[in-house]
């Protein structure tokens, strides 16, 4: 589930270099928590080295033509980097913990590869384009979560709430984009694009498409 955090927008100051947990389908998005079970021995040593370090690390989604993740090739370098908001570790090991989404960023090179990536990092900056074209965008997007409400599909009281009354178009696209838009690679495109009025548009046309034109 995906919902708003804290965390006020860019107000957590970012390391240089920061672990990276790859994982097929899965990307997280600024503004949003991601729900995560560590199992797996490298990604248990990752997240020892977050927790030790700055409680944060990336979520990058691995490309769909590969099966699985052996080097940085076979994820992409667009991803965003999270918050360890809460972390309940296991008598076998294993935790489970809430990723708060921070800010996107480029892994712009590696200084390890194994156990896990420990990529440096680029933090990017969405770009604000006309003003009353970014409120009507926003305000279709909204329309559409409304239709959405309408057939089922919506979020905690507390959450509806907030994005209803929600005035920064940037998050409202992320965080629906998180909630509502199942496919990877298109969730991945929204996470890449800097423009927030394309942004915005990749969403309505999204929500559009995967949930059918007749019902929005």
């Amino acid at each position: 589930m995906s919902e708003p955090g804290e965390t006020q927008k860019h107000a957590v100051t970012l390391p240089d270099e920061m672990p990276v947990m790859p994982l097929p389908g899965a990307l997280l998005f600024p503004h949003a928590l991601l729900p995560l079970y560590i199992f797996e021995p490298r990604f248990r040593k990752m997240l020892e080295h977050a927790l030790t370090h700055h409680r944060m690390f990336c979520v990058a989604l691995v490309r769909p033509d590969r099966p699985e993740w052996k080097t940085s090739a076979d994820f992409f370098n667009v991803s965003t980097a999270g918050l360890v908001r809460v972390c309940v570790g296991r008598g076998d090991g294993t935790s489970n913990l809430i990723l708060q989404g921070l800010r996107r960023v480029r892994f712009t090179s590696f200084i390890q590869e194994a156990p896990f990536p420990i990529a440096r990092l680029e933090p990017l900056q969405s770009a604000v384009d006309g003003a009353i074209e970014t409120d009507a965008l926003g305000a279709k997007v909204l329309e559409l979560y409304g239709r959405l409400k309408g057939s089922g599909r919506k979020l905690p009281a507390k959450v509806d709430r907030y994005l209803s009354d929600l005035g920064d178009p940037e998050m409202l696209a992320d965080l629906v984009a998180a909630t509502f838009i199942s496919d990877p690679m298109r969730r991945q495109q929204v996470l890449e694009e800097l423009s927030i009025n394309q942004r915005l548009r990749l969403v309505i046309q999204y929500l559009r498409e995967e949930n059918g034109r007749a019902s929005l």
